[in-house]
């Protein structure tokens, strides 16, 4: 696999900025505390709001880095996530690292097929045969699909998750995999890897 070089990415760049934006406003914010008439509870709101947004870039710039080793097809894979997103089609993506995944997930049907956008778009197309399960892709191949994933028992919060985000994180959790998923309720993207869950730019 060709070597994603992470220090050129564009979200790096993002990164530093919203970073240096944030630390900005807890100074102002510590300079703030000196004006007795000062309410920070606004300032806060904004800080959490640019947090939010910092773990979204960090999230999308860290999964490029952390699938670089393991396929040449990021930007395939990357496209077929925004437009699974945005017409909000549920998807479930396993990227195999160094950790086989065999004993891990009840096969699905094989597939054998070079990864590209549009055929796993058209695998996690409603109605499809194939839709309902997850995807596994070794290096630059989609090896199956339909294949079922162990469930987390795991919470997040208050937030109750979805069948398809208790197989990611379950899966993450038993092994390096990295899962991708789309929910079609939302059409929010993330992924999950070693037990924890993590949103990701689609636009």
């Amino acid at each position: 696999m060709e070597r994603v070089n992470c220090d050129v990415s564009p979200l790096k760049g993002e990164m530093r900025e919203q970073l240096t934006a944030i630390s900005s406003a807890i100074e102002q914010s510590i300079l703030a505390l000196e004006n007795e008439n000062g309410c920070l509870l606004g300032t806060f709101d904004q800080i959490r709001s640019r947090f939010s947004q910092l773990e979204t870039t960090a999230a999308s710039f860290y999964l490029q880095c952390y699938l670089g080793p393991y396929t040449d097809k990021y930007t395939d894979l990357s496209l077929a996530v925004q437009n699974l997103s945005s017409r909000r089609q549920g998807a479930l993506i396993v990227v195999e690292r160094e950790d086989s995944l065999q004993s891990y997930l009840q096969a699905g049907i094989p597939i054998g097929a070079w990864m590209t956008h549009s055929l796993l778009e058209s695998i996690f197309f409603p109605g499809s045969p194939l839709h309902d399960g997850a995807v596994v892709i070794r290096e630059n191949h989609i090896l199956s699909a339909a294949n079922v994933l162990p469930l987390s028992h795991v919470s997040v919060g208050e937030q109750k998750l979805g069948t398809r985000h208790r197989a990611a994180l379950g899966l993450s959790e038993q092994c390096d995999a990295l899962i991708i998923v789309v929910s079609e309720e939302t059409g929010k993207a993330s992924f999950a890897m070693q037990g924890h869950m993590y949103p990701i730019i689609t636009h």
